[in-house]
């Protein structure tokens, strides 16, 4: 909860959902201690929970916890519940909840408090002084120049630059002749905006974004190679089918455009209909045939850069080992084909670092980061037990890992403490130097480890971050502070404390590099 305890404690968020899932048992949404006890008496959230859409019939219909949906309804309302989403007529919560308070199940106070909190938000938003906004200013701020500035830069920001191998990025583009972009997501636009987003925009794609960016300088060459998913998904997750004659064909036809071209940019992922709300999938490689694709395309000897357009963290193990370069660009937004071109040629340099740890294996899973002392550890090599290894425990990428076209340095580390366990404050101060011949974004990460402590604590807890331009020789001074909440943890009589101790802090660019 800690996230959720954060951003509801420093912050003046008026709305909170209710979640579908339970939690040792008890559903979210019909949960007294989470919707009332937790999120307003401890956090002190003032505004109104909503339900996620089908959460409180849930109650009734796939928990199995109520008998009736009225009484579905009236655990969700009891537990904090102050707004029922779904998309059906409103009389489908009204009505039972007017027949639960004249069966006295539910009483008006209640009802009150619950009404409150809602008209609370609406007043604080002056929905009552002016409660419709003018639709003429929409067209003038909508997609302003300004605004669209910052689509490009935030589609800019997230690209995380995974391998790079002999430097071959950034391309200089005067030194190439023809090019290649291929691979089933390389036009890939309705995936950059999801049915949660933003409509009637002109998303720029991969190909689109590198063919403008080359025009009239490089011959830009176009091949499908595969389809994003093969006629057998997802059973091809667990069961591998032979090529198709017609794959076989798409497949030779990039092949011998790679074979013709200086160097090939193979877009390869998922798209909206393998991602996104009630779409997990059995397995995190490269859906359909796209695997043997990039393996094809490797043995031409060519440079293949892989660009990833995604939103799962994928495991792309032969890629991590025979591409010359992977350029993560998950679902990368309106301007992302813009982006990923600037990028590519040198005119950014990526300097996003991953929100995920990206493991080797589904097998792995939970493979993640933060996590407890040894158990993503090694196995035991003596002893007994000690046989030798059985599995792979390290990650494909660790959490907090990217790479630069530049390098920087550290120095000047000085810490000035006056924490207690009570107030107080931790003073981190340090020095970052781009020591390279490119402008670039260094990215210093804050990491926390308690050596001794009541229960089971993290092994190491990111603290801290921060996002720094600088130029070639540049140098800048970063400072980090530690607040006693930040020390927190969760004791044996489930109470949040700081105890005292000693603490390590580490300063560096991933969770493995500091």
């Amino acid at each position: 909860m800690y996230p959720f305890k954060r951003a509801i404690m420093e912050t003046n968020v008026m709305g909170v959902m209710s979640s579908y899932n339970d939690y040792d048992g008890i559903p979210v949404t019909g949960s007294y201690y989470f919707l009332t006890e937790l999120l307003r008496n401890e956090y002190g959230f003032k505004g109104y929970v909503v339900s996620d859409s089908d959460a409180v019939a849930y109650l009734f219909s796939r928990h199995r916890v109520a008998e009736t949906y009225k009484e579905a309804v009236r655990q969700s309302v009891a537990a904090g519940l102050n707004v029922r989403t779904t998309f059906n007529h409103p009389e489908n919560f009204v009505k039972p909840l007017r027949e639960l308070i004249k069966e006295g199940k539910l009483g008006m106070e209640l009802i009150d408090k619950r009404v409150s909190d809602v008209l609370y938000v609406k007043f604080q938003e002056g929905l009552f002084d002016k409660p419709y906004k003018s639709e003429k200013l929409a067209t003038k701020k909508v997609k302003t120049k300004a605004n669209r500035a910052i689509s490009l830069e935030a589609s800019r920001q997230s690209l995380v630059l995974l391998k790079n191998e002999n430097n071959i990025l950034p391309l200089d583009k005067n030194r190439l002749k023809r090019v290649l972009v291929c691979g089933p997501t390389a036009k890939a636009e309705s995936s950059s905006i999801s049915r949660y987003g933003t409509l009637g925009i002109d998303v720029i794609s991969g190909y689109e974004g590198i063919k403008s960016y080359l025009k009239g300088k490089v011959k830009v060459d176009y091949a499908l190679g595969c389809e994003l998913k093969d006629k057998n998904w997802p059973d091809s997750e667990v069961f591998d089918n032979e090529l198709s004659s017609e794959e076989k064909s798409l497949m030779n036809k990039a092949v011998e455009k790679a074979k013709n071209s200086d160097v090939v940019f193979l877009f390869v992922g998922e798209d909206e209909t393998c991602v996104g709300e009630n779409l997990s999938r059995t397995s995190l490689e490269l859906p359909g045939q796209q695997k043997k694709l990039l393996k094809a395309l490797v043995e031409t000897g060519k440079p293949v850069v892989v660009i990833l357009i995604n939103g799962h963290p994928l495991i792309l193990n032969y890629g991590a080992r025979k591409a010359s370069a992977i350029l993560e660009a998950w679902f990368p937004g309106e301007y992302g084909g813009t982006a990923i071109a600037k990028t590519l040629f040198g005119e950014y340099n990526p300097g996003g670092k991953l929100p995920v740890t990206i493991p080797r294996s589904v097998g792995q899973i939970p493979f993640n980061f933060p996590f407890k002392p040894y158990s993503q550890a090694g196995q035991a090599h003596d002893g007994p037990n000690g046989t030798g290894d059985s599995r792979v425990v390290t990650a494909l990428y660790p959490f907090g890992y990217g790479l630069s076209y530049t390098s920087f340095e550290y120095s000047n580390l000085k810490i000035d403490n006056k924490l207690t366990t009570l107030d107080g404050e931790v003073k981190v101060t340090f020095t970052v130097k781009n020591t390279g011949k490119y402008k670039g974004d260094a990215v210093p990460q804050l990491y926390i480890h308690d050596n001794v402590s009541s229960v089971i604590t993290y092994d190491w807890q990111l603290r801290g971050f921060d996002r720094i331009e600088l130029n070639p020789g540049e140098s800048k001074d970063v400072s980090f502070t530690v607040k006693s909440e930040h020390l927190h943890i969760i004791d044996r009589k489930m109470n949040y404390v700081t105890e005292i101790g000693t603490f390590k802090l580490a300063i560096g660019e991933s969770s493995e590099d500091i």
